[in-house]
């Protein structure tokens, strides 16, 4: 069963020194975007360095840093999807010494009247992928505590918010209905492909991680509606936002 998968009787047999090399250490924080657009809005913005590289078959993915207010900030475009982007984040910290990793993307929105016209903060994620098994105990939800400090930063920005719960599944043709329904009366109210593993991946490695979710389409209505999804994806205010997490960061640490 894969709520068994979960084990530390053994060492694991691939290791990122194994694939990567020895480990360095250039920044502290991370900032992951899913957006080719707000990737590439960055490269034009700011001298961005490429300190390492994620390879699989499919490609290679750059690992950048670039300076912002005197302190170097890793920067990835994240693979989708739960397995792969909270591998990315390992290969990161491997590559860069990142140890805190600032995540942004679109979500689903389960419930309008909570999230209309707010980002939402997960503060804890509804399991229902398979990452987080190999990585975490059993449990139906994982906690994310890194939403206090992100709270802290829309306040202080006065960015308007929504703290509430996320469905993390990467089987988005397999959102039915009943499920919604049941994940929004447990305070669910966004769906996602990430957070679960993303946090699973980061509680094991003692990793921090803060993330803020923008809603696109919409799931709690008679038919789907694909609402402001394109707009979720590759909103660039979304990477302002996450820079303004890793200042507050940086400036406590």
């Amino acid at each position: 069963m894969i709520t068994d998968a979960y084990s530390t009787a053994s060492d694991p047999i691939i290791t990122p020194e194994s694939c990567i090399g020895p480990q360095r250490h250039i920044a502290d924080t991370c900032i992951v975007t899913f957006s080719d657009v707000i990737m590439q809005s960055v490269l034009d913005a700011w001298p961005c360095e490429t300190v390492g590289r994620i390879r699989t078959c499919g490609g290679v993915t750059p690992v950048y840093t670039l300076s912002h207010r005197r302190r170097t900030l890793a920067v990835l475009q994240a693979h989708v999807g739960s397995a792969m982007a909270a591998s990315d984040v390992i290969e990161t910290n491997w590559l860069t010494g990142a140890s805190r990793f600032i995540v942004f993307g679109s979500c689903g929105c389960l419930d309008q009247d909570a999230a209309r016209g707010r980002y939402i903060l997960p503060t804890a994620a509804y399991r229902d992928e398979g990452m987080s098994y190999h990585y975490a105990p059993p449990a139906d939800y994982i906690e994310m505590p890194g939403a206090a400090v992100t709270a802290k930063v829309f306040d202080a920005a006065g960015i308007p918010y929504v703290l509430g719960k996320t469905w993390t599944t990467d089987a988005f043709y397999r959102e039915l209905r009943h499920q919604m329904i049941q994940r929004r009366a447990e305070g669910c109210l966004a769906v996602d492909m990430e957070a679960a593993g993303l946090q699973a991946v980061c509680d094991f490695h003692g990793f921090s991680l803060y993330c803020f979710l923008m809603a696109g389409d919409v799931l709690d209505q008679p038919k789907w509606d694909v609402g402001n999804l394109s707009l979720a994806n590759h909103h660039l205010e979304n990477f302002h936002i996450a820079l303004k997490i890793a200042e507050q960061l940086e400036a406590a640490s």
